[in-house]
């Protein structure tokens, strides 16, 4: 495992030894992304078996052709690959769910819901956001931004106090994302959180 990813990668490792979804749901998910993480490949192959990947170059073209490319890798590798934006997309490389923006998700979670029986998480930066998350169904939200991040440099963070709270919100699962790393992983140690999610974090550097 790479040196760099090891609190973060230890700590989600915590986590799913007491997850009773953890044949499901990983606890550790890198997401890419056309500008930090345009050739993510190098990242999934290091990511330890079991660990998630999101698919999120926005991109359609893009999306598409990585999606053919990541997805045997992921498979390959024992990851969950979930793609973003386009069910359709999921659908037809096979991939193991998808992820949708907090904008048209309930549009998104009933078609997807028609044509598979994989994994569905949504993206969420609020309160009104979790309870839409909450009554879709979904299997995991995203909640976001944590910290600081350079993905959205302007966006308002949650900090781990309003993240806790904000994960007593909903029963469903849910996942840090937004500046997690090595050095602040810790400060969400006492919040409702099934796991963490980064780019930079978890990218080969």
């Amino acid at each position: 495992m790479d040196r760099n990813m090891g609190n973060l990668a230890n700590a989600a490792a915590r986590l799913q030894a007491k997850s009773a979804r953890r044949m499901a749901l990983p606890t550790l998910w890198l997401l890419t992304d056309a500008v930090r993480l345009p050739n993510p490949s190098d990242a999934i192959a290091h990511l330890p078996r079991g660990s998630g990947v999101i698919l999120r170059h926005t991109d359609a073209k893009a999306r598409q052709a990585l999606a053919w490319k990541i997805r045997p890798l992921c498979r390959a590798r024992g990851l969950v690959c979930l793609i973003a934006l386009d069910w359709r997309l999921a659908a037809a490389v096979g991939a193991d769910g998808v992820h949708l923006p907090e904008r048209g998700a309930a549009a998104g979670a009933l078609l997807w819901r028609r044509q598979r029986k994989g994994l569905l998480t949504m993206a969420a930066h609020s309160a009104r956001a979790i309870v839409c998350a909450t009554r879709l169904g979904t299997d995991a939200i995203i909640l976001a931004p944590v910290f600081d991040t350079a993905s959205h440099p302007t966006a308002r963070t949650l900090g781990p106090l309003r993240f806790a709270a904000l994960t007593r919100a909903t029963s469903q699962p849910v996942i840090a994302l937004g500046g997690i790393s090595d050095s602040n992983v810790a400060r969400l140690v006492h919040a409702r959180v099934h796991g963490f999610a980064a780019i930079s974090g978890l990218a080969r550097t």
